[in-house]
């Protein structure tokens, strides 16, 4: 029997929940959602399956981190816009940090070798997990014929079209498919929306006022600004989108920092739990030091 997702539930304990994902969650978003499914449906039931599923499904439409917004979509379910800040704060901020502090240790890595022998087995570890998230979402999501189809249709797809906007082509493509297949009666429901203006208005000044102070302000820590705020309101489909982006400007394009020290960061963050765009802390504070 899940809870009741409207209830109430005790910040503290729910913030500890989200501390406890933090530090299992490796190998990207893919499999984070495997601890998701652990550690908040499984043992506290703070949602079901179902609803974590949808929550995905919706997340990978929109660009930015997917199991990011993810989790503080589930905290905001939880308590409020309140409740989801603190979300974001504890699953987020303790990785930012220590790649803050790798990028200025950054000297040390390569003397004790860590750049090219510590980190070589990340890789296969992370593929453990998102091996075991498919198989468990898998088994939720895939019942028939027709579903399986739509599986081999999304893999074939982003595997064979390396492009954003194939994540979220394949999606809603699947959802029509789907519409138009259901049997359901009065599938469509009339839903009214309050959207919060005041955060689109802040989300636009940042985004304007980005690129208006890059454009008439040649400085490092604007630039960066811009850029980084960019990736995450353009970019779609995760880290192996947002990665290639941000070495050819970060390393090609403006030489803030070496390629070495660009694949040292991003091995380092396969290797650390929690989010991916943790990741950007270690680049921006690499090209912040020049």
């Amino acid at each position: 029997m899940t809870r009741d997702v409207q209830k109430p539930v005790s910040t503290k304990d729910f913030l500890k929940d989200v501390f406890i994902c933090s530090l299992g969650a490796y190998g990207g978003p893919e499999a984070h959602y495997g601890v998701f499914t652990d550690q908040l449906i499984r043992k506290k039931q703070y949602l079901t399956e179902e609803d974590l599923i949808e929550l995905i499904a919706l997340t990978q439409l929109l660009p930015g981190p997917s199991s990011t917004q993810t989790l503080v979509a589930i905290g905001y379910k939880m308590g409020g816009p309140k409740l989801a800040l603190l979300t974001m704060l504890v699953w987020s901020l303790p990785v930012i940090v220590v790649m803050i502090l790798l990028s200025f240790l950054s000297e040390l890595l390569g003397v004790f070798h860590l750049r090219e022998d510590g980190l070589r087995y990340i890789g296969p570890m992370a593929v453990g997990f998102i091996i075991l998230a498919a198989y468990r979402i898998g088994t939720k999501v895939v019942k028939d014929s027709f579903t399986l189809g739509l599986l081999i249709f999304g893999a074939v797809g982003t595997f064979f079209i390396r492009a954003s906007w194939i994540y979220p082509a394949v999606l809603f493509t699947g959802g029509l498919l789907a519409v138009a297949r259901s049997k359901e009666k009065d599938i469509w429901h009339r839903v009214k929306l309050d959207p919060p203006y005041k955060y689109l208005f802040f989300f636009g000044f940042f985004a304007l006022g980005g690129l208006l102070f890059s454009a008439f302000f040649d400085h490092v820590l604007i630039d960066l600004f811009e850029s980084f705020y960019r990736y995450g309101y353009l970019v779609i489909g995760g880290g192996q989108v947002v990665i290639p982006l941000m070495y050819t400007e970060l390393v090609e394009i403006q030489n803030y920092m070496s390629s070495q020290d660009f694949l040292t960061g991003f091995g380092l963050v396969q290797g650390l739990p929690g989010p991916m765009f943790s990741f950007s802390a270690y680049a921006g504070a690499m090209a912040a030091k020049g």
